[in-house]
């Protein structure tokens, strides 16, 4: 989620790869664009972009506002690397250094010892002028960003990471699916992930028209999918489920007013609804949730769209905990593997910010 207090005319307002800044540029007459990930490496498992796995060696740090990072959460989760790969979680109201970790003692991030992701990001690149985006991973031993390549990363958690896999981890990038699931993916990301955030920072009544027609084309398309078999692949969760999932998750609390797009609530919608509050249920995925943090970034960071500042109370969250049904369609949720364990203590989310 992007970075910058303020972007230049035309450009994203989510700034460099996958998070969102504030939201209060002055966007011109341009189509909203998301900037492509500045810093690409990639952590594999023979290193050949000079970062090799390696349990503890590299930090993964988030918003858990953040949709883009909130994949990489679930990912991490799922697979069982939580030992592998440490979590630093930063504030979800930024200042005018963007992500911050004032949610820690002192206000640093106790792995790192910095106050600002944008620490990480300047000892790679001094300089740099992009947006300070999350997910991002950094070098413990250096405090170096390695990649904010939100796209890759869960990609790579699912394959280059396979040694480091829990037992019973699920395959969530099955090699055999791989051409229909990029196709799926990149379709969800266009026109939902993505096409979320065109609506809601579009700067023409056309450029919103277009998004918002987009956006709810593309559910309607995935009700239609998802009506008969239990998850976008078929009987076992994947990548793409996680993609869709982080934006289902915030549509009713953020995107049907915040970002207008209001021509129904995926609760309105009894497919996406029962299968959102499926995942949800589903270890992994509602227990990585924190609908304050969603809530309180995007009402409260975007000035532009919400000058005043006014926090709304609802939606009211007991729904995602009411009975789904989706069982009757069948399905492993983890394939021939099992569900992970409890959270780990320090990554809970409280009782307050769940249904």
């Amino acid at each position: 989620m992007a970075t910058q207090a303020t972007t230049t005319t035309g450009s994203s307002p989510d700034g460099d790869g996958g998070g969102q800044g504030n939201g209060n540029a002055q966007l011109g007459r341009r189509p909203f664009k998301r900037s492509r990930s500045h810093f690409a490496d990639r952590i594999t498992a023979d290193g050949r972009d000079g970062w090799p796995v390696e349990a503890g060696r590299y930090r993964l740090a988030v918003s858990r506002a953040c949709p883009w990072a909130s994949r990489a959460v679930v990912s991490r989760r799922l697979l069982g690397l939580e030992d592998a790969i440490s979590l630093a979680v930063a504030d979800p109201i930024q200042d005018d250094r963007s992500w911050r970790f004032t949610l820690d003692a002192e206000d640093r991030d106790p792995v790192l010892g910095i106050r600002y992701l944008a620490e990480a990001y300047d000892a790679r690149e001094t300089g740099y002028p992009g947006g300070v985006s999350v997910p991002a991973l950094v070098d413990v031993p250096t405090k170096k960003l390695v990649t904010n390549d939100y796209q890759q990363i869960t990609l790579d958690f699912a394959t280059e990471w396979r040694a480091l896999h829990r037992e019973g981890a699920p395959d969530l990038y099955p090699e055999a699916l791989r051409d229909e699931m990029d196709e799926v993916m990149e379709d969800i990301y266009r026109d939902v992930n993505n096409g979320v955030y065109r609506a809601g920072f579009a700067s023409t009544q056309q450029d919103y028209e277009d998004a918002y027609r987009a956006v709810f084309g593309r559910l309607a398309a995935l009700s239609e999918r998802l009506a008969d078999r239990r998850y976008l692949m078929g009987d076992t969760i994947t990548e793409a489920d996680i993609r869709l999932f982080s934006t289902l998750v915030r549509f009713d609390a953020v995107y049907h007013g915040h970002f207008k797009c209001n021509r129904y609530k995926i609760s309105e919608d009894r497919v996406l609804w029962g299968y959102a509050r499926d995942l949800y249920q589903t270890p992994g995925f509602g227990d990585t949730v924190d609908f304050d943090h969603i809530k309180r970034h995007y009402y409260l960071v975007h000035t532009g769209l919400n000058p005043n500042g006014v926090l709304p109370l609802g939606p009211d969250l007991a729904g995602w905990l009411t009975p789904h049904h989706r069982e009757e369609l069948g399905g492993r949720p983890f394939g021939d593997g099992t569900p992970p364990g409890p959270v780990p203590a320090t990554e809970q989310i409280p009782a307050a910010d769940r249904p």
